[in-house]
């Protein structure tokens, strides 16, 4: 091990400055003695920002040598450096050693310097012969660093059509200001009633690390009507403020596509360190939705300089980022169908969703999930058992198989398989009946027994046809659906009627319903450029029968609350999920109409005829 002791201060450099090479430092051919080993020590300490460790390896140091090294980095925003070795220019008393310098500006990106450290021997020891140039090579004694930074305007979501999504106008930002709070529970309630906040997030703000008593905290942003609406009410209460917000991305109205679109609102230290260095704090970024997914998109990168200015005045531009515009986000979206779906679900107290679908393609027309307090996209991302709605896809393999619509089945009050009871809802019974009405009426115990007469895997390859297990991609995350291969024929009875184990997103069964209509199950996309879209056709000659046994459902069955949307077909569900006795349930409705395949959904809902019908027949008729 070889050790250079210099004033007092040692430096290993053997697994040391191996370590520092290989982290901070690459050098071109077989490493030298002398310079390129102080060279090694001192970009090291500056990339460690050690500036006090700079002096003991530079030969008359000027006074302000650390100054201006924090200065250069404090000026230009430096966020890190890292150094790469070049050549060494060697003569008996002097030598050069040609370094590159990747700086990182916070903001901008990398800056790329080029430049030297000079070397003078003296007493047998190498040290650095320091001047403003190894900072850049054009830097001279009382020259000074600086930067600019420019941001292009945010590009635009674009709706199926072309149209932008968003403008910019007015919003009022509510929150609290800590030290005016008199009671924490009137200031909790007041914002829960009014806004539908929930007290657990105030409590967040309020307790957050390092909360100024004195700071304004926001909690919502709201539009200028609904301020006005809530103003009386929330005003009187101390702690509450309100501060107006100018130029803010706005969707045509408050709510609309609010978890698909997202929000644009100031960077986070935790998107911060996610979206890289050429943000900085005070920068508007997407926070969620489509904003945030496409934020590189949508914002561009942006421009800026890196000047010198000499003490004359004169300045010199050393560097300049070329930023990028943004370029607008094209979605499938179209603006009538989504206030239809968005209409259809005012007054529904429960967390709900609406998802409808181009029959022929797959685009996504509309996409709701309620309530909007709630940043779960359950329409997306939400999985849950199809129940009755996924009869839709064993009564495919049972038509595959060749049976008609019109072919006699029965329909038992109740069936065992593998000791576990199947029974119909409320008890129902049809007994010796036919496809068409125990379709209509959804009929369990009938689909448990039709379904053991399939071939073992029959219903694995009909779930597979309407994109059951298949990975597709959105344009946001969205897991699609699964069809677990079934254990054992209790399983494979539950998954005929869309329990057990089987799962869905509203989304993948509002897919279903448009393959349903089209014959040809097509993977859903809600961005246009989105290149792969993953599909498969139903099995000949099922497309009608399917037709056929969905407008039951709608003028003889369990969907009979919208038998007045003339053409209108689909199936109810009513799933069960959870524990207790009954068990919950939530309310299915899957169909399609004038070629838009939907689906709406109501967690724990109940009965899909009763409570998801009555929507359904409410977008339908928007339509």
């Amino acid at each position: 091990m070889r050790r250079v002791s210099r004033r007092g201060w040692r430096v290993e450099v053997s697994a040391a400055a191996a370590l520092f090479l290989a982290a901070c430092v690459s050098v071109r051919g077989r490493p030298a003695e002398g310079p390129l080993n102080e060279a090694q020590i001192y970009l090291r300490a500056w990339a460690e920002g050690d500036y006090a460790a700079l002096r003991h390896v530079v030969a008359d140091p000027p006074a302000n040598l650390e100054e201006q090294h924090q200065r250069f980095r404090e000026d230009l925003r430096i966020l890190s450096s890292r150094f790469e070795l070049g050549r060494v220019h060697h003569e008996e008393d002097s030598a050069v050693v040609t370094f590159r310098a990747i700086h990182v500006l916070r903001g901008l990106g990398e800056w790329e310097v080029n430049s030297a450290l000079r070397f003078v021997r003296r007493e047998g020891l190498w040290w650095v012969r320091w001047t403003p140039a190894v900072l850049h090579p054009e830097a001279r004694e009382g020259d000074r660093f600086s930067r600019t930074r420019t941001r292009s305007e945010r590009a635009e979501i674009l709706d199926g059509k072309g149209q932008p999504l968003t403008h910019l106008g007015e919003v009022i930002t509510i929150g609290v200001e800590p030290r005016r709070i008199q009671n924490r529970a009137a200031v909790a309630s007041a914002l829960q009633s009014q806004l539908g906040v929930d007290p657990v997030r105030l409590q967040k703000v309020l307790n957050a690390p390092g909360v100024a008593p004195d700071h304004f905290l926001p909690i919502i942003d709201v539009r200028p009507e609904r301020y006005q609406l809530v103003r009386p009410a929330l005003a009187p209460v101390p702690g509450i403020f309100f501060r107006r917000k100018k130029n803010v991305r706005l969707s045509p109205a408050e709510g609309f596509a609010a978890h698909t679109l997202g929000r644009v609102g100031e960077v986070t230290a935790e998107l911060l360190a996610q979206l890289g260095p050429t943000y900085q704090p005070g920068d508007l970024v997407g926070v969620s939705g489509l904003e945030l997914a496409y934020e590189p998109q949508l914002a561009g990168s942006p421009s800026g300089e890196v000047r010198l200015t000499h003490p004359s005045g004169e300045a010199r531009v050393l560097h300049r980022f070329e930023g990028t515009p943004g370029t607008p986000l094209r979605t499938t979206l179209l603006p009538e169908v989504q206030s239809a779906a968005e209409m259809a679900l005012e007054g529904v107290a429960q967390p709900a969703s609406i998802v409808a679908v181009d029959t022929a393609t797959g685009a996504i027309l509309a996409i709701v999930s309620r309530p909007l307090e709630q940043p779960l996209h359950r329409a997306l991302t939400g999985r849950y058992p199809p129940g009755s709605t996924f009869k839709v896809v064993t009564s495919e393999a049972l038509l595959a198989k060749g049976l008609g619509a019109d072919a006699p089945v029965s329909c038992p009050p109740a069936v065992a398989v593998g000791g576990k009871q199947f029974r119909n809802f409320e008890g129902e019974a049809f007994g010796n009946t036919r496809l068409r009405t125990v379709f209509a009426h959804s009929c369990n115990t009938a689909f448990v027994m039709l379904a053991a007469s399939l071939e073992p895997d029959a219903l694995g390859a009909a779930a597979r046809r309407f994109g059951f297990n298949v990975e597709y991609q959105v344009g946001l995350p969205s897991p699609g659906a699964s069809f677990p291969e079934p254990r054992d024929e209790t399983e494979r009875a539950a998954a005929a009627i869309g329990q057990g184990r089987v799962l869905a997103t509203p989304l993948h069964m509002a897919s279903v319903a448009a393959a349903a209509e089209s014959g040809r199950w097509r993977a859903p996309y809600l961005v246009a450029n989105i290149e792969e879209h993953p599909s498969a056709s139903l099995s000949p000659g099922t497309r009608s029968p399917l037709h056929a046994l969905m407008r039951a459902v709608v003028t003889e069955g369990s969907g009979r609350a919208a038998a007045s949307i003339p053409g209108l077909a689909g199936k109810t569900g009513t799933a069960e999920f959870g524990s207790g006795t009954p068990l919950p349930t939530h309310a299915w409705f899957i169909g399609f109409h004038k070629g838009v395949g939907f689906a709406v959904l109501v967690e724990g809902g109940g009965v899909g005829g009763r409570v998801a019908v009555p929507i359904a027949a409410r977008f339908a008729a928007a339509l």
